[in-house]
């Protein structure tokens, strides 16, 4: 199937023959779908905090970040042309729908509005304000990545989506006046984030009395996933060479075990919203923190007593029991039968695992996953986030459970990657490599069969100790289409 020029160029790309054969016996099989037993709901598996609570949370992050290494994680690398995929068929086609009427109509509402001029040199007709943002000798937004569009205005000018997160992160990522900001970019691209960073880090830093510390990472070759034809082989490019795709989302938990923090904020780069409406998304990002702060401290005491050379029936009866009342961790059918060794080792096992507090929106009808109770590949069941291409919709019971969740997942997640001892958890030990995606896509008029790793926030993280908290709708608020720029939480107040 491989041939010498083959194994080079897998070698080249950081991988290896075992697991481009393994890729491809995954093509074969398909993974299977996710048992969910049912969606957690407030008081089942969902925690909504009063607001005494979300006050006292807030109050413990304060007093325990100056010693903690705080750090914001951003993906950034996913390109904005989806965003505008109407107006690449207007421009291109001239298939006009409402959503382009809309952006013709409204385009002086855009913050990008006034470079949109500068470029057109001032021309309003149709096309030149479609060309004008898309191509290359104008804004070029129809290849640039999310982070570096201008999305909202202000008196002193406008804001890009990375922008907003700098102030975001001087908000709460912020330890003793310092903010570190990591950005998981395109290599393309790497080089503008910088520049535009650099430029107005004195600016920010200035303006909220903090010095940013940003770093970057680039999905790595070594994560893309062989392509295959649709009976199962290898895809050939017309040159013979294999083809390897970017393997999704997923394949940033390579970029998140590199980075050595206490906790861990992460949020997708296009759910930000303007200086008015940022207060309630910094009291819930901080209330997370500290929830997720004193859960660990918890876990930490059993994990330290758990692994002392003689641990009593008590102290493994009573993790087994905080296990399962307040971190929602069912043990499997038959494990009242396990020798006491055994249930020692699952105890250990679960109990000293990375942990992550996820935020849970209303579900007011968007695409995506949510919060389930689902059984584990050790025949556990736990707290996951489920997508929709983990459920088997034919089964009338797990359609059922999946239609019927009351909460989303807006990708609003605290994380913390240290053990009690403060070493770093490898993360790749923790995820499950059998909730991949297949997905069939095309090249040069070829359909062929594509393959994403295990989603970051679901798959990725399968195996951590996992807390669901109802945050406020007003703390969602994403860009998936140019449009989604003119609703009102996206305009100057």
């Amino acid at each position: 199937m491989f041939s010498d020029k083959d194994l080079t160029q897998i070698e080249k790309r950081g991988s290896d023959l075992e697991t481009v054969k393994g890729q491809i016996e995954n093509f074969k099989t398909g993974f299977p779908f996710l048992k969910a037993q049912k969606a957690a709901t407030i008081s089942d598996g969902l925690i909504k905090l009063t607001d005494a609570e979300v006050e006292d949370m807030v109050g413990y992050f304060d007093s325990q970040s100056s010693k903690k290494k705080l750090l914001k994680f951003v993906p950034a690398s996913g390109a904005a042309s989806r965003m505008f995929k109407s107006l690449f068929a207007a421009k291109d086609e001239g298939k006009m729908d409402a959503a382009v009427e809309t952006y013709i109509k409204d385009i002086n509402k855009f913050a990008f509005a006034e470079s949109l001029k500068i470029v057109t040199g001032g021309k309003t007709d149709t096309q030149s304000l479609l060309e004008g943002l898309l191509n290359p000798e104008g804004l070029d937004y129809g290849s640039l990545p999310k982070g570096l569009l201008e999305f909202h205005q202000y008196e002193d000018g406008t804001r890009t989506a990375v922008e907003e997160h700098m102030v975001e992160g001087a908000a709460y990522a912020n330890r003793n006046g310092r903010a570190r900001i990591h950005f998981t970019v395109s290599p393309e691209h790497k080089s503008r984030f910088k520049r535009l960073l650099e430029k107005v880090k004195p600016v920010y830093g200035l303006k909220y009395d903090v010095s940013f510390s940003f770093t970057f990472s680039e999905q790595k070759k070594s994560t893309d996933t062989i392509a295959v034809n649709m009976d199962n082989s290898p895809f050939r490019l017309d040159d013979g060479s294999l083809l390897f795709r970017p393997a999704g989302h997923g394949a940033l938990l390579e970029n998140l075990n590199e980075q050595d923090c206490d906790v861990i904020f992460i949020k997708n780069i296009d759910n930000v919203v303007p200086d008015h409406l940022k207060p309630e998304t910094i009291k819930y990002k901080k209330a997370l923190a500290g929830l997720l702060l004193s859960y660990q401290k918890r876990l930490f005491n059993f994990a330290k007593r758990l692994d002392k050379a003689d641990v009593s029936d008590y102290t493994r009866q009573k993790a087994l029991s905080f296990l399962k009342n307040e971190m929602n961790v069912v043990p499997p059918k038959g494990f009242r039968n396990w020798s006491s060794e055994d249930k020692l080792a699952y105890t250990k096992a679960k109990i000293n695992r990375p942990i992550r507090v996820c935020g849970m929106v209303k579900n007011v009808g968007e695409p995506g996953g949510g919060p389930f109770w689902a059984q584990n590949a050790d025949g556990s069941i736990a707290l996951q986030i489920v997508e929709s291409a983990q459920i088997d919709f034919k089964n009338t019971k797990q359609s059922d459970i999946f239609q019927n969740a009351t909460h989303f997942n807006p990708v609003d997640l605290i994380v913390s990657t240290k053990n009690f001892r403060r070493e770093k958890f490898d993360l790749l030990k923790f995820r499950d490599p059998k909730t991949g995606f297949i997905t069939d896509k095309s090249l040069s008029g070829k359909n062929l069969k594509a393959q994403e790793l295990p989603g970051l926030w679901n798959g990725a993280m399968a195996n951590w100790n996992t807390l669901f908290v109802e945050v406020p709708l007003i703390t969602f608020n994403p860009v998936k289409t140019v449009n989604d720029l003119l609703r009102k939480e996206h305009q100057p107040k």
